[in-house]
């Protein structure tokens, strides 16, 4: 498996575990055990019944917690330590066979991108909990969740690609982080003093 598609897979299924790590999981899992495409070994930690079936039955009750208002952003609460650590024990397990200190920087790498991720999506449902209408939240739940069935069969299929994704998400991610810090200053910052 050459470095690229590694590299590939890796980002994308990270990036999407901060954002519904059981759906990531999920397919993970079921690609190993339906061969969906051919993966390196190290992917078969993902194919077990126990591991499948709990991200599923958890994917489920996130499907329908992730719907109603302010309960979903307890459940964002909830997940701020689990999402980065799912997605630094991904990121861990689809590396491979590499030395500790590689595995610690995937394993960094993996934990960073979740938790931009999970911040980004806690954030926006913040204040999509402050509309008066309940569609905001269906839409922004069922367009994280298809993004993250995308990117996952992206990961599997075509990896560079799947790393392209991640990296201009990233970056759109920063340039909207820095625009909105510069609007908060901006609606708080004191007027000067007229002389």
């Amino acid at each position: 498996m050459d470095v690229l598609t590694t590299f590939g897979r890796t980002l994308g299924f990270s990036f999407a575990a901060g954002i519904n790590l059981y759906a990531t999981v999920a397919i993970l899992g079921l690609a190993s055990r339906y061969g969906w495409v051919s993966l390196p070994p190290q992917y078969q930690v993902f194919d077990n019944n126990w591991i499948i079936g709990g991200a599923i039955l958890l994917y489920v009750v996130e499907f329908f917690a992730d719907k109603i208002p302010w309960l979903d952003s307890a459940w964002d609460a909830v997940h701020t330590l689990i999402r980065p650590i799912g997605g630094a024990l991904i990121a861990i397990a689809t590396i491979g066979d590499v030395s500790p200190g590689t595995q610690t920087l995937v394993g960094l790498l993996g934990g960073v991108l979740a938790t931009s991720t999970h911040l980004s999506k806690t954030g926006t449902r913040a204040v999509a909990n402050a509309s008066p209408e309940p569609f905001t939240n269906w839409i922004l739940s069922i367009a994280e969740d298809l993004f993250v069935v995308g990117l996952g069969a992206l990961a599997l299929k075509f990896p560079a690609a799947a790393a392209i994704v991640v990296i201009v998400c990233v970056l759109l991610m920063i340039v909207f982080a820095t625009w909105i810090i510069r609007a908060v200053k901006r609606r708080f910052a004191r007027p000067s003093p007229a002389v």
